[in-house]
């Protein structure tokens, strides 16, 4: 199921990685001072939590320093990794792989997940003949980027609904970003298609499109599926600064989590219009929760192990190659304690 392709992939990616490792300056400044400005990458008209975070005055002296707008997951891996951006944040499967390959990035605190609001679900058109996992042999299915998230939903929900390796084979996964997934399914040109957020909502606001299933229903709770990361070595020069920065956006979360939603959009909407290059804030009235699962971001075991497991399980590590303990930190996360 496109095995190739995502391997050919994260091996591309971690190549580039070890080299830009070995080559690039650290952060830390020539008279020993910590980092205050931290670079990382964006999506237009929408607020991340560290976006939020410095909106509220949480991150203190720290200044957040937008590069550019986000590819997704595996680019943000790659780009952290490289030093090109600060902290990043994807997949906590891809995490892993990456981790497995020799790229040492430290999970610090949640960034988005699935709950009953917020969720990646899959959709077809009304009148589409795929009603279960059968249906999907031979077909489409549009994804945001191969290795991540969506891919490991699809494989998950095949395989439960007792597809064999070689009819799951059969199944092409097509990439396709998030602006242009409503408009391929409904040209036809996929039978179906992943996405969530904005994007979904939309698509359902229209009308014309039937929901199939939500990944945590695949996954059977909700969970936090992605986290923010820094480098062992960004870490290590820059103690003072992570923690400021992971105490920031926890906080952050737990206002989003506790505060009613009204305030959370009006509290988006103002850091958005204060942007240069008059951003769109219409898409912000689709937000409608965090997702995380946990009070402030704190990270879980089991957001690691189950993804290990089933990367094993899928013949991508070997058992006990990474261990859940090694791919993450709370000791920055006040609500840990």
């Amino acid at each position: 199921m496109k095995k190739l392709a995502s391997f050919v992939l994260i091996t591309s990616l971690i190549g580039s990685i070890l080299v830009g490792c070995s080559s690039n300056d650290d952060k830390a400044t020539a008279n020993g001072e910590e980092d205050k400005l931290l670079q990382y990458q964006s999506a237009p008209g929408s607020v991340s939590f560290a976006e939020l975070a410095e909106g509220l005055g949480y991150l203190g002296d720290l200044k957040l320093d937008n590069i550019g707008a986000s590819t997704g997951g595996p680019e943000s891996i790659q780009l952290t990794g490289t030093k090109q951006i600060d902290f990043g944040a994807a997949f906590n499967g891809a995490t892993i792989k990456s981790y497995a390959q020799g790229v040492k990035l430290v999970n610090v605190v949640g960034n988005y997940g699935s709950d009953e609001n917020t969720f990646i679900g899959a959709y077809v058109l009304e009148g589409s003949p795929i009603k279960s996992a059968k249906d999907f042999i031979g077909k489409k299915i549009g994804v945001n980027t191969l290795g991540a998230h969506y891919e490991f939903v699809i494989i998950d929900y095949l395989r439960q609904g007792g597809l064999t390796e070689e009819e799951m084979a059969e199944v092409q996964l097509v990439t396709i970003p998030a602006t242009n997934a409503e408009q391929t399914l409904r040209n036809e040109q996929i039978d179906v298609v992943l996405f969530g957020g904005i994007a979904r909502d939309r698509a359902i606001e229209k009308g014309g499109i039937v929901e199939l299933f939500k990944d945590i229903e695949v996954f059977g709770s909700e969970f936090t599926a992605g986290d923010y990361f820094f480098t062992e070595q960004y870490i290590k020069e820059n103690p003072s600064t992570v923690k400021q920065f992971v105490e920031g956006v926890s906080k952050a979360i737990n206002w989003a989590q506790t505060t009613p939603r009204e305030e959370v959009l009006a509290q988006l909407e103002a850091i958005v219009k204060e942007r240069e290059g008059n951003e769109p804030t219409e898409n912000l009235k689709y937000w409608k929760s965090t997702g995380i699962a946990e009070t402030g971001g704190v990270i879980t075991e089991s957001e690691y192990s189950v993804w290990i497991d089933w990367l094993v399980k899928n013949g991508e590590l070997k058992e006990g190659e990474v261990k859940a303990e090694d791919l993450y930190t709370n000791e920055y996360n006040p609500f840990a304690e």
